[in-house]
């Protein structure tokens, strides 16, 4: 396998590996630049990012650069990013700022635009080239509509989902769009706005700190759940809000959650949250699984049949993030072990990569069920026909069958004494939903991370 081709897989697992935000922060815009001597020379937007990446995140990066290529490999960093010019410039392998004039591998293409303070907004992210089905139309089709119509047809713009379901996406196509148009385009997580806050008041420039947010067409805040419970942060945050709202600026926000659900946010800006439009994104239903799995597919120029994409997007139903980690873990596979693609490779590539639980008891699942759900055990275990009971009882059904590995007659023991046909039903009918009712499948996807997390 080709060395650029090691360092994506690497991206992939590590992807996985990390929190979010550490990916995002530290990896996402990383580039592969050369490979000698068994070093791996990679770019870095910023030289606190490569000071960060050298002392906080070596080990893991060099530790997984090994893991795919089998052999003792090392990694070393360097700047490759000026802002200042619009131009990636790449530091030559000696150090020098300056590109090496024969080193073709080491200029790299620049993202599209900057944010109003010099970040790179990522050039992948864009309307174009995200994946759209019944999960996600909504908040694609407002993305696109206030990207058109800043502080005109939705503001603020709120997107809530999952881990992995495509809301920074989103975000930074809105980011590129605007950018394009002339706009000033601040994108920021909302962990950097309180560390820059917290900075900001240590060295007395807060007059500095509030002129470059509120000086802006755009403010894109990703992970909004993270000021909650922070009171300086909540109270400057709401000032800002305020100023670029009666300012007909442009505020997207996201968040795992929907507003109504944080419980240490001050109601003055949970309400203003809800003054645009807030909205919903699913997990990924089966049909745009696949599809996403192509494009990827294609991004990277590989052919994957329709078969293995079909397999591995049933195997993997989590989020977008596991999914694009488990195809780079496919392909590295299929390159270091001179596999074919195929089901054996794809059940290779699961049991390898996904890690492995030890089954969990049937009282544990019954336990998660019903903490998801808000309901008691005994109306789970009992006779109440409630359509909502019943459902969730059948969601029982199906996760004791499939990951407590119980029979059909021992779920019915546990479940009140239900003759086996009965549960039988129960699990083919929630085995169904969860590819084709998103509300379902979130609701199932809940339960196993209780599951999981509890333990």
């Amino acid at each position: 396998m080709k060395p650029e081709q090691i360092w994506q897989a690497a991206l992939g697992e590590l992807q996985i590996q990390l929190t979010k935000a550490t990916y995002d922060t530290w990896l996402r815009d990383t580039r592969y630049v050369a490979f000698e001597d068994n070093v791996f020379f990679i770019g870095t937007p910023t030289g606190y990012a490569k000071d960060w990446l050298e002392n906080r995140l070596y080990g893991t990066i060099r530790r997984t650069l090994q893991g795919i290529s089998r052999k003792t490999v090392d990694v070393k960093f360097s700047v490759w990013a000026n802002a200042v010019e619009g131009v990636k410039v790449v530091q030559n392998l000696h150090g020098d700022p300056t590109p090496k004039a024969h080193a073709k591998s080491a200029t790299v293409a620049a993202p599209s635009h900057f944010t109003s303070d010099g970040r790179i907004l990522n050039s992948k992210y864009r309307f174009e080239n995200y994946i759209v089905g019944k999960s996600n139309r909504l908040a694609h089709a407002a993305c696109i509509a206030t990207a058109e119509n800043p502080a005109t047809a939705y503001n603020p713009l709120f997107l809530h989902g999952g881990v992995g379901l495509g809301k920074t996406h989103l975000l930074q196509a809105i980011g590129n769009y605007c950018a394009a148009q002339g706009m000033t385009v601040l994108y920021v997580s909302a962990e950097d706005f309180a560390n820059e806050l917290i900075s900001s008041i240590r060295s007395h420039s807060t007059e500095n700190f509030r002129e470059k947010y509120r000086k802006i067409d755009v403010l894109l805040m990703d992970d909004v759940q993270f000021i909650a419970g922070k009171d300086a942060t909540q109270e400057e945050f709401f000032h800002t809000f305020n100023a670029l709202h009666q300012n007909n600026k442009q505020l997207v926000l996201s968040s795992d959650r929907h507003p109504k659900s944080f419980n240490t946010l001050e109601e003055r800006l949970r309400s203003r949250f809800e003054w645009g439009l807030t909205v919903d994104i699913q997990p990924p239903d089966l049909e745009t699984r696949i599809a996403i799995l192509q494009s990827k597919a294609e991004e990277r120029g590989r052919e994957v049949p329709a078969d293995v994409l079909d397999l591995l997007a049933r195997r993997v139903q989590s989020n977008i993030r596991e999914l694009e980690g488990a195809l780079n873990r496919l392909l590295a596979n299929a390159d270091l072990l001179k596999m074919p693609m195929n089901a054996q490779l794809v059940d290779h590539t699961i049991t390898e990569w996904i890690p492995s639980h030890q089954t969990p008891t049937p009282d544990a699942v019954l336990k998660a069920v019903a903490e998801t759900a808000q309901v008691s055990l005994d109306e789970l275990k009992g006779p109440s026909r409630k359509k909502e009971i019943a459902q969730y009882r059948q969601m029982a059904m199906f996760l004791l069958r499939e990951e407590a590995e119980q029979s059909l007659p021992e779920i019915g023991n546990l479940l009140g004494g239900r003759d086996h046909t009965t549960i039988k039903y129960g699990h083919e009918k929630i085995k169904d939903e969860v590819e084709c009712n998103s509300e379902v499948r979130r609701m199932v996807s809940q339960m196993k991370e209780r599951i999981y997390n509890r333990r």
